[in-house]
């Protein structure tokens, strides 16, 4: 597919000078998103326990979505990798081959 904006065929590549986060390993984008994922996930799953609480007559759900919209946040963050940790890219983001003989 070719690329309009730069007249150039294939995916763009960001530039080896220019490193604005957006490509990196986890950090701060990842420490975001795993709080909006927690966060949104309580929020919204608190106000459909709000809702049923309201139609059902209860006092419960509200606080079993709460908990509910926590652990989906967490699974989702979890399986999107970002709860792992991510090694550093070297500069240039090659890797040098492991030979197995322990030499840097």
């Amino acid at each position: 597919m070719r690329d309009r904006a730069r007249g150039t065929d294939g995916p763009v590549e960001p530039p080896a000078d220019r490193d604005d986060g957006r490509f990196s390993n986890g950090g701060y984008n990842a420490g975001i998103a795993v709080f909006s994922y927690i966060v949104g996930g309580i929020l919204v799953w608190s106000l459909i326990g709000w809702g049923l609480d309201y139609v059902l007559d209860t006092r419960f759900l509200v606080l079993a979505g709460a908990f509910l919209g926590a652990v989906g946040g967490f699974y989702l963050s979890h399986m999107h990798n970002l709860t792992r940790h991510h090694p550093q890219d070297p500069p240039g983001g090659s890797r040098a081959p492991d030979d197995g003989a322990g030499t840097p």
